[in-house]
């Protein structure tokens, strides 16, 4: 399954309207943004457990909207989430813990044109201005739209059927049923830039991308099976293609829905692609002066996207 230009391996998922993505053909620019510090924030097992962890204390709460957008406002290093500021954490929403000894939660909540009586330049959501975010906020959003999305995908016990209940402070769902809990999960996904040991890659596109939009390829690991195996079952699946040398280099939450992408570059054996058109549209070997110069892909994947960073470090000559 090759990768949405945001990283993302989830189908049900589909890209938003072109407009939303930054216009950057050019590959080898970005390569020194360091795309990967997403680190969420200690949420403090011991404090989940409190009836209220945020012990009373004020609290910062990012509203979240049916799109996965939050408020956003200008600031003077660039975008900023703006959070509303309550006393105590409100009913329904999920605690992502403290910074700098301030809580934080996030909240479905409708879009609105100011938030606790401030006003919004807009709402945009972590495809957009991810890359854009100081490291707390950039955190703290791919946090909060991974913990929404998991609990819109899992309403019911996985066990018996029944509705959940949500419990400490949105970090866990039981049945009622059978008393089991059931815990945030993370789904693991492979994403690779392969190359032919020279001055070529292989980008590919799936047919519900916009036109002339490539990224590099990925899929989802399965049961039983290592991340580098994964790598070499996927590529062959959907360019018919055998790779060695299978490296990793980096990784990357990616919550839409709940995927951490495992990046790895790996060293194709043979040139003629066979495409899987179930998979894929299609594939193509590029070579670096194309992404280089733009005259390749009319479109790469934006900047804060793990395939964005892979293929600017190729370009760049990293990997080889």
């Amino acid at each position: 399954m090759t990768v949405p230009p945001g990283g993302s391996t989830a189908d049900d998922n589909p890209p938003p309207p072109r407009s939303d993505w930054p216009e950057d053909r050019l590959a080898g620019a970005v390569t020194d943004v360091p795309l990967l510090s997403r680190t969420a924030h200690d949420r403090g097992h011991l404090a989940r457990a409190l009836p209220d962890p945020t012990q009373g204390r004020p609290v910062r709460v990012l509203r979240i909207d049916e799109r996965r957008s939050v408020p956003v406002h200008e600031g003077p290093h660039g975008p900023e989430l703006v959070y509303e500021e309550l006393p105590t954490l409100p009913e329904g929403a999920i605690y992502l813990g403290e910074a700098d000894g301030v809580p934080y939660a996030a909240l479905r909540a409708p879009r609105s044109l100011g938030v606790g009586g401030r006003p919004v330049d807009g709402w945009a959501g972590l495809r957009e201005v991810g890359a854009e975010l100081g490291d707390l906020d950039a955190g703290l959003l791919a946090q909060a739209v991974g913990i929404v999305e998991w609990h819109e995908r899992n309403k019911f016990s996985p066990l018996t059927g029944a509705p959940t209940t949500i419990e400490r402070a949105g970090w866990v769902q039981r049945d009622p049923v059978s008393g089991s809990e059931v815990f945030p999960r993370t789904d693991p996904a492979v994403i690779m830039l392969v190359h032919d040991g020279g001055d070529r890659c292989v980008l590919g596109r799936q047919a519900v991308w916009p036109p002339g939009r490539f990224s590099i390829l990925a899929g989802f690991v399965e049961p039983g099976e290592s991340a580098e195996a994964a790598v070499v079952r996927e590529v062959a699946e959907e360019v018919g293609i055998a790779v060695t040398d299978v490296r990793y280099v980096s990784s990357q939450p990616w919550p839409f829905p709940q995927s951490l992408m495992l990046g790895f570059v790996a060293r194709a054996t043979e040139e003629q692609l066979q495409i899987d058109h179930d998979e894929i549209e299609e594939a193509r070997w590029f070579s670096r002066d194309e992404l280089r110069s733009g005259t390749g892909p009319q479109a790469l994947p934006p900047n804060v996207s793990i395939a964005r960073h892979i293929i600017d470090r190729w370009v760049a000559g990293e990997f080889s």
